[in-house]
Parts: C-alpha cells; sequence; structure tokens
C-alpha cells in the first residue's frame, strides 16, 4: 500500500468519523438543554427551599413536601443522570478521542508483532517493508 493510497483512506476514516459525530449533535444538544433546565429548576428550587424559615421548624421530609417544586426537579435530576445522560452530553466529544486511543494501541500491537516476525524469519525483506509503512 503506497503512501497515496494510505492518505485516502485516512481521509475516508476522518469523514466517517466527522460525519458519524455530526449526526450526535442535534441529539446531545437537546440533551444538553434538558440538563441545564432541569438543573436551573433544582439551583432555584434549592435556594427557596433553603431561605424558607419553615424549614429549620419542621422535619427533613417535611420540609421536602412544603417544597413539590424542588422535590420533583431533584428526583428528575436524579433519575436524568441513572439514565445516563452525562454519557449522551459528552458523547460527541468521547468518541474521536477514544478511537484515538484504540487505534494508537492497535499501531503499537502491529509494531510489536512486526519485531516478533522480524526476529524470528530475519530474512524476510516484507516484513522490512510493512514495518516502514507503520
Amino acid at each position: 500500500m503506497n503512501s497515496l493510497e494510505q492518505a485516502e483512506d485516512l481521509k475516508a476514516f476522518e469523514r466517517r468519523l466527522t460525519e458519524y459525530v455530526s449526526c450526535l449533535q442535534p441529539a446531545t444538544g437537546r440533551w444538553r438543554m434538558i440538563l441545564i433546565v432541569v438543573s436551573v429548576c433544582t439551583a432555584t428550587g434549592a435556594w427557596n427551599w433553603l431561605i424558607d424559615p419553615d424549614t429549620q421548624k419542621v422535619s427533613f421530609f417535611s420540609s421536602l413536601w412544603n417544597h413539590p417544586f424542588f422535590t420533583i426537579s431533584c428526583i428528575t435530576l436524579i433519575a436524568l443522570f441513572f439514565a445516563g445522560i452525562h454519557k449522551r452530553v459528552v458523547a460527541p466529544s468521547m468518541y474521536p478521542f477514544s478511537v484515538a486511543v484504540h487505534m494508537e494501541q492497535f499501531c503499537c500491537l502491529l509494531v510489536h508483532i512486526l519485531d516478533i516476525l522480524q526476529y524470528c524469519c530475519p530474512l524476510s525483506d516484507g516484513f522490512s517493508r510493512i514495518q516502514h509503512v507503520l
């Protein structure tokens, strides 16, 4: 495989990865908006819950019962994290990094295999040509 074919393969792989990540962007944007809205609702409800003078006078569960907005938004936020919203929000930035790590590991493995093969078969010229490509 010559360097021109390698460059074309690399460009095709990069285009496909870029296309896949761009397909994730609309869904990721929606999940980010949901997370922002629920987080703001939880923070607002928490502020109202903390500044309420009755919060210190009643039991914990009574104070939560008296502030249903905070209770519902907090339960919703916890449920979203258990459902994996944190993975959906960072997915587009996670995939290219993961691919790069796995490709690096794969290339290191290939180099080690080629070193072993060259040690076992020192007369073969094909392995040195392959190693030159890597």
